[in-house]
């Protein structure tokens, strides 16, 4: 069978093409081959850790089997994230945090309320994506322009195989990525300590909670202030235990934390770095936007652009960090910088955009044709979660006992 054949299957079969296209029109097929990548990688991460075997695709839809999201079309599947015209084409844009209503006002230089598309809108149709690309890194603002997929700069490869069961797991990071890649971890035996700081709790608490639960049940939770002395002392010290660190802020948040990731690397620790485009970037995003600036879309009309799934850069990197973390130099540390964005443009084929294949109807529902004959278009569906995840802080005074700190 031809890969691009491989790659239809896996999209139909992985519930994220149900989620991609209009609402009130038949399911698309996104381009390249994410779900298939995603298979892959999920057999490799079994292979290389003795792991339950999972899915990959399927891991793609996971969230919207949980909330119950479809497909939108210009909006995405969770609500949080637009495309719209550009001066020049068309950019995706976010708002998701708390904050970002005002973020947005600050993009556009006006009031917005609590409702910024409109103004976003109008600001939108007199900007180039490049000008709204370089204002959007400026504020912190989650946006990036809809490009053709560009000649890809392929996600780092794995190294050596590195033990994972009873590895002290760190996670810094929140929402669906990093906290992915450390749920795997966990599958493969390891220990995942889930670290939130007072005034920035993980943003996922406030969404889903059974998907909150399947991504952190038998995980332990501390709440730690490096505003304060003992804070950063305890943060540091759970670093220093940690074999693997995952996290997913920007170089100059975790100065603020206190932390030394080419420190801890040089100690032999795995360190793991999420972000929307690399270390080295200073944008924001997230798996929505992330995942349309760098070319997956779908294709309506006219080649207007249409969401693909829901947020797929998320667990597309969760399941590549993931791989990445289960591997190391022979006897020493790594630096893993895993760019969301070079994750997804490995997936896609460069080159200007073409229509989306439409799925036709097929029995009590859809289907894509292939060469092996129809492929029936998977609706998303869940796993159950294996119990329920700590409340914030719950594991706080345990954690700091066993690393040799008075817990206050």
């Amino acid at each position: 069978m031809r890969a691009g054949v491989d790659a239809a299957a896996a999209w139909a079969e992985s519930g994220a093409a149900a989620l991609s296209g209009r609402p009130d029109g038949p399911p698309l097929l996104p381009p390249g081959r994410g779900a298939a990548a995603a298979r892959d990688l999920a057999a490799r991460f079994a292979a290389l850790t003795g792991a339950p075997r999972l899915d990959g695709a399927r891991l793609l839809s996971e969230r919207a089997a949980f909330t119950g999201h479809g497909r939108r079309g210009t909006v995405s599947a969770g609500g949080a994230c637009r495309l719209l015209p550009t001066a020049d084409g068309w950019a995706a844009v976010s708002c998701a945090r708390p904050d970002d209503p005002a973020l947005l006002g600050a993009l556009v230089c006006e009031e917005v309320g609590d409702d910024p598309w409109p103004a976003v809108e109008a600001w939108l149709r007199d900007r180039t994506g490049a000008e709204l690309a370089e204002r959007a890194a400026l504020l912190g603002v989650a946006a990036a322009p809809v490009r053709p997929p560009a000649a890809p700069v392929a996600p780092p490869e794995p190294l050596a195989p590195r033990p994972v069961e009873g590895a002290l797991v760190a996670d810094f990071s929140a929402l669906w990525a990093g906290p992915l890649c450390a749920h795997l971890l966990g599958l493969a035996g390891a220990r995942v300590v889930k670290v939130e700081t007072p005034s920035r709790p993980d943003g996922a608490r406030r969404g889903d909670r059974g998907f909150y639960d399947l991504l952190h049940a038998g995980h332990r939770s501390v709440v730690l202030d490096p505003a304060a002395a003992d804070g950063r002392r305890a943060l540091a010290a759970l670093v220093d235990a940690a074999d693997i660190v995952i996290e997913a802020s920007r170089s100059r948040a975790l100065a603020g934390f206190g932390l030394d990731a080419e420190a801890a690397v040089a100690a032999g620790t795995r360190w793991i770095s999420i972000t929307a485009c690399g270390r080295a970037s200073e944008r924001v995003g997230f798996g929505d936007d992330v995942a349309a600036g760098a070319g997956l879309v779908c294709r309506g009309a006219g080649l207007s652009p249409l969401f693909c799934g829901d947020a797929i850069a998320d667990p597309l990197t969760g399941l590549t960090a993931a791989v990445l973390a289960a591997t190391a130099p022979p006897g020493g540390g790594v630096l893993w910088d895993v760019s969301m964005t070079d994750v997804v443009a490995s997936t896609l084929t460069p080159g200007p955009p073409s229509p989306s294949t439409v799925a036709f109807p097929h029995r009590d529902g859809w289907a894509f044709e292939t060469e092996s004959g129809p492929v029936p278009v998977a609706r998303p569906m869940a796993r159950t979660p294996s119990g329920t995840a700590p409340a914030p802080g719950a594991d706080t005074s345990a954690v700091l006992r066993e690393l040799g700190l008075a817990a206050r």
